[in-house]
């Protein structure tokens, strides 16, 4: 058994950028700007996880270009391309009102405004406008969910329970 404590993703390295070895990380916490900076540590979620150093860091088309410590060519920095960054979980900032992590909402029950049961939360996309509930119906079929008041009026991550108000015929399709 592991003592390695629960990790979430930061971020992933998209692309290597130039041939100096810098790459083109996508942050995927509303705190990326203070995460990647010049100094500081990140931790790979790799099977084995390594820590790298960051030198450099700038904003670049909403990704960071990061110069990375000991990734000095264009080899090195392909050989990062999809390595996520992770923190441990119990560095994520406090929650708001009205807000969640994604993993507290995957295994929610799904229902209607009649307390029909639609399906479950399989997943979460993250996105930039707004987050996406993946609901999975019994038969298998699968929809994406936009996380927002109008059509989310309720969610009870504590009873694991998730009451949306859908389109009439998102689910005919």
């Amino acid at each position: 058994m592991s003592n390695e404590q629960p990790s979430i993703p930061v971020g992933y390295v998209r692309r290597a950028h130039g041939i100096g070895g810098d790459v083109v990380v996508r942050g995927l916490v509303s705190d990326a700007a203070e995460r990647f900076v010049e100094g500081a540590t990140l931790r790979t979620g790799e099977s084995n996880p390594r820590e790298l150093v960051v030198q450099d860091a700038k904003p670049h088309k909403g990704d960071y270009i990061v110069t990375l410590e000991r990734v000095q060519t264009r080899d090195d920095a392909e050989g990062l391309v999809g390595v996520q960054f992770v923190m441990p979980v119990d560095e994520r900032r406090a929650l708001g009102d009205n807000e969640w992590w994604p993993e507290d909402l995957i295994g929610c029950d799904v229902v209607d405004l009649e307390s029909e049961p639609i399906g479950t939360v399989v997943d979460v996309e993250v996105g930039a406008a707004q987050d996406r509930l993946v609901v999975e119906t019994p038969d298998g079929t699968r929809f994406e969910v936009p996380l927002v008041d109008p059509l989310v009026p309720s969610v009870s991550p504590e009873e694991s329970l998730i009451v949306v108000d859908l389109p009439e015929g998102l689910l005919d399709i």
